[in-house]
């Protein structure tokens, strides 16, 4: 993979705690700052889509397990099975 170099300002504090994490773990503090912005990086990202674009209509209440289950089951198979019906 390939990396772009950048500079940032950090707390004095924070690189102290980042040096004796990486020297106990074993890996460089560089690392560590890198896993931290792929971290910051992930919590900030937009999605093109929501996680969740589906909804099922019920009956007004809590379903049970077993009609979630079935609920569910019967997406995928209508998905998995283009003749089936749904």
């Amino acid at each position: 993979m390939s990396m772009k170099r950048t500079n940032v300002y950090a707390d004095p504090e924070d690189l102290a705690i980042i040096k004796e994490a990486a020297k106990r773990r074993g890996i460089s503090e560089a690392e560590i700052i890198r896993q931290g912005i792929h971290l910051a990086a992930m919590a900030n990202r937009v999605w093109d889509e929501p996680l969740f674009s589906r909804t099922f209509e019920g009956p007004g209440r809590t379903p049970s397990k077993a009609e979630v289950r079935d609920t569910v089951a019967d997406a995928v198979r209508s998905e998995t099975d283009p003749g089936s019906a749904a």
